[in-house]
């Protein structure tokens, strides 16, 4: 047997040092959980349908062929035709069955293929659902939960790709769930459906299959998200930028960048449209002084609009060092070329430009 040397025992040594420190980085890394979106709102039906034998699923193709976009896969086979329903594609016809019931005492949730096809059922959604409880004193609840992919996908043009947020989020009467991350789609659907009023739940197929970390305690069954709760993505203390849905990725990416040139972002995810966090907005700015929001929708009478308004009108107004600017989506109907519907919709080069414009930073001609 060969001789133990000192620099042999110390090679053996590193070795051991360098598995241990593999071995707890594999372990750390195997007890971080992700989930994409579409598999966090399929866990939120499933449980708040086993939870409340009232919670039903209505819609085009969400039964047998377990949804258009498979957020409601496996719900029929295990649920079965009474709580899992295929609709004729009459969204006119289902949602007002849908209202109907939940009035009634049930709890449905109404799935659109697109919330550019519930222009078909907005009747229903608004005169119907939102204003009900208020014409009736109270007497009459109606417990919905309307949902389904909402502003621009990928080469689908006009008519698919419309942002719905304004719209609903002027209604009173109604709630507007905006989620971005796999936590925010799980807690804020369990909180809609167990909510007693309507509730506008807008998604973005984007988003669907994109992978989130998500905490042990998101996966409880009781998890929920306040409606109304905004959520600080990322802290910072130069500027604050304010988005829902999939701008806050484009807000992350954006405030990525702009670190490498020693600007600290804070980044909001307002998560719901109505009720909106105006606080966590008004905190977040008296600290860094500028104001950015950022949507995917038009930008006449838009959610950054409001904002603006809002925080013009507030004590917060005396902390600006800047003017509030808005990055949205052009004031076009979305384009069907590739090259045009990339340059209708807001990127992270916008944003960056937009907040070295507010810090006054920024390169005359450059964007």
């Amino acid at each position: 047997m060969a001789l133990l040397t000192k620099a042999s025992v110390v090679q053996m040594v590193s070795r051991s040092l360098v598995f241990q420190r593999n071995f707890s980085v594999s372990r750390i890394a195997s007890a971080a959980k992700q989930m994409n979106v579409r598999d966090a709102l399929n866990s939120a039906l499933d449980e708040e349908l086993a939870r409340d034998d009232k919670v039903y699923l209505m819609g085009e193709e969400v039964a047998q062929y377990d949804g258009a976009y498979k957020v409601s896969k496996n719900l029929w086979k295990k649920y079965g035709d009474d709580r899992i329903m295929d609709t004729p594609i009459t969204e006119m016809g289902f949602a007002g069955i849908a209202v109907g019931s939940a009035m009634a005492g049930l709890r449905p949730v109404c799935e659109f293929m697109t919330w550019n096809f519930a222009m078909q059922a907005i009747d229903h959604i608004i005169n119907s659902a939102a204003k009900t409880l208020y014409m009736s004193a109270g007497l009459v609840k109606v417990p919905i939960v309307f949902r389904g992919p909402n502003g621009a996908a990928a080469g689908v043009a006009a008519q698919h790709s419309q942002d719905f947020g304004s719209w609903y989020a002027q209604c009173p009467g109604l709630k507007v769930c905006v989620p971005y991350s796999s936590e925010d789609a799980r807690g804020l659907l369990k909180s809609a459906i167990r909510d007693d009023t309507p509730v506008v739940f807008l998604e973005n197929e984007i988003l669907y299959g994109q992978l989130f970390d998500v905490s042990p305690e998101s996966l409880d069954k009781d998890f929920l998200i306040p409606i109304g709760k905004a959520k600080i993505e990322r802290p910072g203390k130069s500027i604050t930028l304010v988005s829902f849905s999939r701008g806050v990725q484009t807000c992350l990416d954006a405030a990525k960048e702009l670190e490498k040139s020693g600007v600290d972002a804070e980044v909001i995810n307002l998560r719901s449209l109505r009720p909106l966090d105006l606080d966590a907005i008004i905190k977040s700015v008296k600290k860094t002084n500028h104001l950015v929001t950022v949507e995917h929708g038009w930008p006449v009478c838009g959610i950054g609009a409001e904002i603006s308004a809002a925080i013009t009108e507030s004590e917060a107004f005396n902390y600006l060092d800047a003017p509030i600017y808005r990055v949205t989506g052009a004031d076009v109907p979305m384009p069907y070329t590739k090259g045009l519907e990339l340059l209708a919709l807001p990127g992270t080069k916008d944003v960056v430009y937009t907040v070295q414009r507010s810090l006054n930073i920024a390169k005359e001609g450059k964007k």
